[in-house]
């Protein structure tokens, strides 16, 4: 059913929710649109049945996620779907636009945890360097080479301080100092964080500033990262460029941002980097998140052992 079709009180519920999550929870564009398609199928579901968000019961609730689940959803995407109707409960009841959460009883699925991709030291090394810049400082380079510079910059990025795709789209020229070797990024619910940055990828950051920026930039341009179009850079692009390099240096490899970003992780806490300073750094609200790289490294060890030891 179209979102037009539904009443225009159910409409006007769903859009104060998602504004309140945009504006006052400052949670992510994608998660505000997640939760916003969510609210909708649960008042597409409930209108249906001749039901409505205000008039939703426990049963009701327990019927829509079994439809999900007929559907062929995944355990993830159902328990998302809770975790909205739970969220939007919970914001209705607290404002007074509801009387009841018939949501307080509803369980969530179990997600089994998969462990994140990981590259070696070497497969990173590798992907990073794969951008074909030209050894030569030319002053005036060719738009490639100004996008292999750009390309450059971003896997250092990626890899060297751990970010998220958001926070290297997001990033502006005042927000990265050379000098000191710190980049000031922008993650999860609007919170700023210094994160120190290599010295690849000062250097690379530093030749796309001075050598490939200009070339892709317009007066009004304020992005760090540029496409060829000179806008900025989207995820989208970021995604595609990383699969882009992947593919030809790891061919069989399955690479996204992601995994530089998890690389980043289990290879601080394999080098002796203290839990808490690499939540700080990858700007994860718990720990316990962080705490995933540590399987990954104990899995690592596990290996090392069964290839090293002569009684293994």
């Amino acid at each position: 059913m179209p979102q037009d079709d539904l009443p225009p009180s159910q409409t006007a519920l769903v859009e104060a929710f998602a504004d309140h999550l945009r504006l006052e929870r400052h949670l992510s564009a994608h998660t505000v649109a997640a939760y916003r398609r969510d609210l909708l199928q649960l008042a597409t579901f409930l209108y249906r049945g001749g039901s409505s968000l205000a008039g939703a019961s426990h049963p009701l609730l327990r019927r829509f996620l079994a439809q999900q689940h007929t559907r062929g959803y995944a355990r993830a995407s159902i328990a998302r779907r809770v975790a909205a109707i739970h969220t939007f409960y919970r914001w209705a009841v607290g404002g007074g636009r509801l009387a009841a959460d018939p949501s307080i009883l509803l369980g969530r699925p179990k997600v089994v945890s998969r462990l994140p991709s990981v590259l070696r030291p070497k497969e990173a090394e590798a992907l990073v360097e794969s951008p074909p810049v030209a050894s030569s400082r030319d002053p005036d380079p060719p738009e490639e080479h100004a996008v292999a510079l750009r390309d450059r910059a971003i896997l250092e990025l990626l890899y060297g301080s751990g970010l998220r795709v958001s926070e290297v789209t997001s990033l502006t020229p005042g927000r990265v100092d050379l000098v000191r070797a710190r980049v000031v990024v922008v993650g999860k619910g609007a919170k700023e964080r210094e994160v120190p940055m290599s010295e690849a990828s000062v250097d690379a950051v530093g030749a796309w500033i001075e050598l490939g920026r200009v070339h892709l930039a317009v007066p009004e341009s304020s992005s760090l990262f540029l496409n060829r179009r000179k806008g900025p850079l989207t995820p989208r692009d970021v995604r595609r460029l990383v699969e882009r390099y992947g593919a030809r240096a790891l061919p069989g490899r399955r690479v996204t941002p992601h995994t530089l970003r998890h690389s980043y992780a289990t290879h601080l806490l394999e080098g002796g980097a203290d839990i808490r300073a690499v939540q700080e750094l990858l700007g994860h609200a718990s720990v316990a998140t962080t705490q995933r790289y540590t399987h990954v490294s104990r899995s690592r060890l596990f290996e090392a052992y069964e290839r090293s030891h002569p009684r293994a």
